[in-house]
């Protein structure tokens, strides 16, 4: 375990609307206001989404199962904002479900937003980063 103490920056209220690509807007905002550490939440709905479900296995690195969906799910998710090699990089695990079915998963390829996303971005002054690990099979917070 590692870990860093800091504080609460900037607080951003963000509507992502009808049609428009979460992960996208989130990237654009995150570029545009320049937000290096964060965290958020979502709620809302989207009309499609494509997200790793878990990994095939218990091994390490996983092989990851994808699942994505094209009707209409409520949305509920929290994730991170970090930079990896110079670009944010969106981690958001969310539950998206309706009256017949339930996903969840980390959101990784296109989330449409259905009607409205609403996501609430609050900034911290941790200095962080995303780096790659290879042996590990993706990109944990490095300090």
């Amino acid at each position: 375990m590692d870990y860093r103490k800091g504080s609460i920056g900037r607080i951003f209220v963000v509507r992502v609307d009808h049609g428009e690509d979460l992960l996208k807007e989130l990237t654009g905002i995150a570029v545009m206001e320049d937000i290096r550490s964060a965290f958020f939440t979502i709620l809302g709905a989207a009309g499609k989404a494509q997200l790793v479900t878990g990994p095939k296995e218990k091994s390490v690195p996983p092989v990851t199962v994808w699942s994505s969906f094209d009707d209409v799910r409520e949305i509920v998710g929290a994730g991170n904002i970090f930079f990896e090699n110079g670009t944010p990089k969106i981690h958001l695990h969310a539950v998206a479900g309706s009256s017949k079915v339930l996903t969840m998963g980390c959101i990784r390829k296109e989330a449409e937003a259905f009607m409205v996303l609403e996501v609430f971005i609050i900034e911290t002054d941790i200095k962080a980063e995303r780096v790659v690990n290879e042996n590990r099979g993706f990109s944990p917070i490095t300090f």
